[in-house]
């Protein structure tokens, strides 16, 4: 782990400190006091009990423990207020404390100092706290309408500093960094973004925001049904649109269609049915869909014939007009001869 280097004043009184108190610990001149290389780094959770070992080798008439520039015990009297720090081992071979419930405000250097054949030795060690990477604020679940411009953002806290990176549910794609930016979105890109955040101190965090993507109805499938006489049928309009369209039906004269003991209207979620239960000659005829939401409509017309009959635009013949239209032609075929 990396540790940030500290202040060369900070050090400086730092060690004037421990000079002191070691010349405080040998009771002579502080000439004779060894100064150790540099801090050995121990790495712990937040939230963890660390235990910091002291370890001595050679007879030793005073000892003491300090964090930066406070005084945590000298021997077994407890100079410090923090009841989550206490000595758990001091005998001829070790002196070692404990810290419970280990605090981010408890990184730094500690020095372990003591006095071994009348000269004073000390022993330092840093301590790393980590933090797990978590997600501290992050977008709600937006809606907007198709053409605006989406940003999002997702703000995560860690030891060491955590990287963030959003992913894009339906397609996989991945952006790096806290913010993202979805210009002019379009429907397609309605879905859940995942926040992911991750520093390798423990599994990723991560959460979810919903974008709900707006737009007007657009009439997907029609197709013209044939009817036969004493039978049932059906006529389908299938609108996609968010939000959910709301489907009315005209008849070719106009007139809104209503249910009746022979036909009945049933809305789905992203379609209208047109029921009919007992086809008759008034039901023959163009029929039209008509979807709308508070974004716009859209509609389309569809027909309702009779089997065998000719199909114009939009609405079917008279059988009458079919024999009609067999005469005609007919006729012209003889003149056409004849000349």
């Amino acid at each position: 782990a990396k540790i940030d280097e500290e202040p060369r004043s900070i050090w400086c009184h730092y060690w004037i400190l421990i000079t002191l108190l070691s010349f405080f610990l040998a009771g002579s001149s502080v000439l004779g006091a060894e100064f150790g290389p540099l801090p050995d780094n121990i790495t712990v959770l937040e939230g963890e009990s660390v235990t910091l070992r002291c370890r001595i080798d050679e007879e030793v008439t005073h000892k003491a423990w300090l964090n930066r520039s406070n005084i945590l015990f000298t021997g077994t009297d407890r100079w410090s207020l923090d009841k989550r720090v206490t000595l758990v081992n001091t005998s001829n071979r070790e002196f070692s404390i404990l810290i419970d419930k280990v605090q981010v405000t408890d990184e730094g250097p500690y020095t372990c100092t003591f006095q071994a054949n009348n000269k004073p030795r000390i022993a330092h060690v840093y301590l790393i706290v980590q933090v797990p990477a978590r997600i501290v604020n992050i977008s709600k679940s937006v809606s907007v309408n198709e053409g605006e411009n989406v940003n999002l953002y997702c703000l995560a806290v860690g030891r060491p500093e955590p990287t963030v990176t959003w992913k894009d549910q339906k397609f996989g794609m991945v952006s790096e960094g806290e913010f993202l930016d979805i210009t002019e979105i379009k429907r397609e890109q309605a879905e859940d973004y995942e926040c992911i955040t991750h520093n390798g101190v423990a599994p990723p965090d991560q959460q979810k925001v919903r974008v709900t993507v707006n737009y007007p109805p657009m009439i997907t499938e029609i197709k013209n049904q044939p009817g036969y006489l004493g039978k049932p049928a059906i006529m389908r309009c299938d609108a996609m649109a968010v939000p959910t369209a709301t489907f009315e039906w005209y008849r070719d004269d106009h007139r809104p269609v209503e249910n009746d003991n022979t036909l009945r209207i049933k809305n789905e979620k992203t379609r209208s049915l047109l029921l009919f239960t007992n086809v008759t000659e008034k039901h023959f005829g163009n029929y039209t869909c008509f979807a709308s939401n508070r974004l716009g409509s859209s509609n389309a017309s569809m027909l309702l014939f009779r089997p065998g009959a000719l199909q114009g635009r939009g609405a079917g013949l008279h059988p009458g007009m079919s024999a009609s239209l067999c005469i005609w032609v007919s006729l012209s075929a003889v003149l056409l001869v004849k000349v």
